[in-house]
């Protein structure tokens, strides 16, 4: 199995290489990889304890960040080496101030993982919630090094649960410690004979805490509010766009409306702006005399956390491709929160929907008839509000958790 895992690792790097030239996302990829080996050389200093921590991209950095500030904080003479998998998370956070080395991870290959451990010698390895490289792991064992998985999430199609799975099962067998999300997880692990395990919980409800905390005022969206009620798309999508769009076009006067795009350029900003018939605004040109517009558009990026602060209900985009983006911010704020159909994969979304803090829409109808349904009860939409607020409150907790088991 080791050869054709090594094969596999071959192949793909291979096709990496080969479509660089016409895919920007793969020329990324290769060429932040090339000569890996002295560039880290030239970082890495000497005698000094390096924990290392590994990302796949950015969803996963948000998860490992409150452990990196806190490890920070216990172990400040420690030097943080993050590397990620994938080049959106590796551009968007390449200067992020509390990590000492930001790399790619090099391929998995026998030689590279050797080198890179031996280079490093890191005194911790941290991955978060999964990228299982078998090369990299079985490196880290031989040296002995404590290796940790955290936030962890095991689904029972995974191939470590498969007939065919013993060699995956090998890699998990090699972690000091497994810290998962959920029961469910621990109870797959524990069928197969994974025993190293806790239950911990999801990191990235400290995070969202944590950004809560830190939201920052704006004014404008707040004016624009005024005093009635607004509903915010937060990293919408086209589909998800023209379904609140309709409901907008058919009931303007039932709420404020602010946009969040995913995508800001400009192109994508006019499409969204042509889907309304009632009078539409972009942040950036905002003033007192557009207070009288019905919808807003966010034409920015790095506010969208804040603003759910001035939101009554919230939707989240995604959930017609997929899969949804982060709930966990609008919720923290008691917010209840809208999505596609595609969140199975998404822990958070299954059990808000399971509580009452969440709804899930498939098409018009199924969009108006919840959203109707929250703006007309009362009451029913403050046990929402509620039951979202509180799923966040009880979910915290995972790092400190992780911290006492690391530290």
């Amino acid at each position: 199995m080791r050869l054709i895992y090594n094969a596999g690792i071959f192949f793909y790097s291979a096709i990496a290489w080969i479509i660089a030239p016409f895919n920007q996302k793969a020329h990324a990829w290769v060429d932040g990889r090339k000569n890996w080996f002295d560039s880290l050389k030239q970082k890495v200093i000497p005698g000094e304890k390096y924990i290392w921590i590994h990302c796949a991209s950015l969803g996963e950095f948000e998860q490992g960040r409150p452990v990196i500030e806190s490890l920070k904080k216990e172990k400040p003479a420690s030097r943080i080496l993050l590397t990620f998998f994938s080049p959106s998370g590796y551009e968007i956070r390449k200067d992020y101030p509390l990590a000492d080395i930001i790399c790619y991870l090099p391929y998995d290959t026998l030689g590279n993982a050797e080198k890179f451990i031996s280079l490093v010698n890191p005194s911790i390895v941290i991955l978060v919630k999964y990228e299982f490289w078998d090369n990299f792991i079985s490196a880290i064992y031989r040296k002995h090094i404590p290796l940790y998985l955290i936030s962890g999430i095991f689904r029972k199609e995974q191939h470590f649960f498969k007939w065919y799975g013993g060699f995956f099962r090998k890699m998990l067998r090699k972690f000091t410690r497994i810290f998962v999300q959920d029961m469910e997880s621990s109870d797959l692990l524990g069928a197969i004979g994974i025993t190293n395990v806790v239950v911990a919980g999801d990191t990235r409800f400290d995070r969202v805490a944590e950004i809560a905390a830190r939201a920052k005022e704006i004014p404008l969206i707040e004016l624009f509010r005024g005093d009635q009620k607004l509903f915010l798309a937060g990293s919408s999508w086209k589909q998800d766009e023209e379904i609140i769009a309709r409901y907008i076009n058919l009931h303007p006067e039932n709420m404020k409306w602010v946009f969040a795009p995913h995508e800001i350029d400009r192109e994508n900003i006019d499409r969204l702006e042509k889907l309304f018939t009632v009078k539409c605004v972009r942040f950036s040109g905002f003033s007192d005399e557009s207070k009288d517009a019905r919808v807003m558009i966010m034409d920015n990026i790095g506010m969208l956390s804040s603003a759910y602060r001035y939101a009554g209900i919230a939707a989240v985009g995604g959930g017609f491709g997929k899969g949804i983006h982060n709930i966990l911010e609008p919720a923290c704020w008691s917010i209840p929160v809208l999505f596609g159909p595609n969140y199975g994969k998404f822990r958070e979304a299954v059990d808000l929907i399971n509580l009452g803090g969440a709804k899930s829409f498939n098409d018009y109808p199924g969009f108006e008839e919840i959203l109707d349904r929250w703006i007309s009860d009362a009451a029913l939409y403050q046990k929402a509000a509620a039951l979202a607020g509180e799923y966040v409150n009880k979910n915290m907790g995972a790092t400190s958790l992780i911290m006492k088991e690391i530290v």
